[in-house]
């Protein structure tokens, strides 16, 4: 069974910083695509931030130059270094990986349970 678990969020004053790591565990054969979402209250939840087995990433617009995705792909982790952090960018983060695991053929969707981010102004 695959586990998601992430850890590094809490409460930050606006400009602070925060960093975010998400570990898969289980019965893994590989991990294509980790990603972290965001969802604030009374909003759709979106991507802040993928990057690819490759190491190649994506950006949502609002977090471009502020935050950092990096993998580790030995201990199928995904951290994400969030700097100059703003009152906007308070919501449940929320770890996601397209792997394939080791009872299957084909690509699935996991995603962790979340872990909150507050931003004070």
């Amino acid at each position: 069974q695959v586990q998601l678990v992430e850890s590094g969020g809490g409460l930050v004053q606006s400009g602070g910083s925060l960093r975010l790591s998400c570990v898969a565990s289980g019965s893994i054969y590989s991990i294509n695509v980790m990603a972290w979402y965001r969802q604030a209250p009374g909003k759709r939840r979106e991507l802040v931030a993928r990057i690819f087995s490759g190491g190649s990433t994506n950006y949502a617009d609002s977090v471009k130059g502020r935050f950092t995705i990096s993998r580790d792909n030995a201990k199928n982790a995904v951290h994400l270094q969030m700097n100059s952090l703003s009152p906007e960018d308070t919501a449940v983060y929320y770890c996601n990986a397209v792997l394939i695991p080791n009872t299957q053929d084909w690509a699935s969707d996991y995603w962790g349970q979340g872990t909150q981010v507050t931003v004070s102004s």
